[in-house]
């Protein structure tokens, strides 16, 4: 998670049609530099509302996040959309599309301009977070699929075990059934003096 966010609560979740829509807010300390802070207030915990919707049957995830805090001087609406890549399966496709817009304040190119870079920034963070993710999913479906193989051994080796407990009891069962056909005949014929 961005060390910059401080909580995130869900404010509303659903399945609608198979797709997960999940409504958020995101509280997040920035760190406003200096020049930033005086234009805007104090630097405080700030808040933006994020929509998002899983679509497995497409597999496509989108995610719209806006600004609460400030919105009425900066405005930042972030779209992120992740999706299958239409030739290589093993790859997913990011689309990010972001405006910002700044009203009524001193210097909007440069805030501009900053919010662009700290945008692009974050979603490169974004795209290694999902990587580990991915990364940590696989591992543990083959730490999984070994185990499952370490039973498949096992459940085999059980197997071969009680088909030799079955030989040794069908070869004790007939040697016993030959001892008792033995002496059956033998014991009467045998005399014992006395």
């Amino acid at each position: 998670m961005n060390p910059a966010v401080e909580a995130i609560d869900i404010v509303d979740r659903k399945v609608s049609n198979g797709v997960l829509q999940t409504h958020r807010l995101i509280s997040s300390k920035w760190g406003l530099p200096g020049w930033a802070s005086r234009l805007l207030g104090a630097d405080k915990t700030c808040y933006a509302s994020e929509h998002s919707e899983v679509n497995p049957q497409k597999k496509v995830m989108t995610l719209l996040t806006k600004n609460i805090t400030f919105c009425n001087e900066v405005s930042v609406v972030e779209k992120l959309t992740y999706s299958p890549h239409p030739s290589n399966y093993d790859c997913t496709l990011l689309k990010q599309e972001a405006v910002v817009t700044i009203k009524n304040i001193p210097l909007s190119s440069y805030i501009e301009d900053y919010l662009t870079g700290m945008i692009s920034s974050n979603a490169n963070k974004g795209r290694q977070a999902m990587e580990w993710v991915i990364g940590k999913i696989n591992n543990e479906v083959q730490e999984l699929t070994h185990k499952v193989k370490g039973m498949d051994e096992f459940t085999a080796t059980a197997k071969k075990s009680m088909s030799v407990v079955e030989d040794l009891t069908s070869s004790a069962k007939k040697g016993m059934n030959e001892f008792n056909h033995f002496a059956e005949e033998t014991l009467p014929n045998l005399h014992f003096e006395k």
